[in-house]
């Protein structure tokens, strides 16, 4: 086939619309012109419930031997000692593990009012530590 100018000026001509609608439509944000296309961010993560912390008692001591949580946070203790000991807030016992035997693990939950609690292991009252909620 064969093509005439004529032919070969509306063949031109048709290729150069489709591709100026090509780079219009690529061009386009979708919106009123101001700006690049807007795009939506993944959702923030989120937590289903309060977090988690952990106290190790290990050679008679609380470590970390100051915490800071959040209000309501559950906190792992571990104690990897040979003999049983406590978590117990001072003063107005906010908190208190009970008995937590060797090997043994439990959970306590912070208080839900921010503030600075000292704790003791009632056994051995020379073990001391600093539970801070804010």
């Amino acid at each position: 086939m064969t093509f005439t100018p004529l032919r070969r000026g509306r063949t031109a001509a048709a290729l150069a619309g489709v591709s100026t609608l090509l780079a219009l439509a690529g061009c386009s944000n979708g919106g009123d012109g101001d700006g690049p296309a807007a795009t939506s961010a993944p959702p923030a993560a989120t937590s289903t419930g309060p977090a988690v912390a952990r106290i190790v008692i290990d050679n008679f001591a609380f470590s970390p031997a100051n915490l800071r949580v959040r209000p309501g946070t559950k906190i792992t203790v571990v104690n990897r000692d040979s003999t049983a000991h406590t978590v117990t807030g001072t003063g107005d016992h906010t908190f208190d593990t009970g008995s937590i035997a060797s090997d043994a693990t439990t959970t306590f939950t912070a208080p839900s009012a921010p503030g600075s609690y000292s704790y003791i292991c009632t056994i051995h009252p020379n073990m001391k530590g600093t539970l801070t909620v804010g």
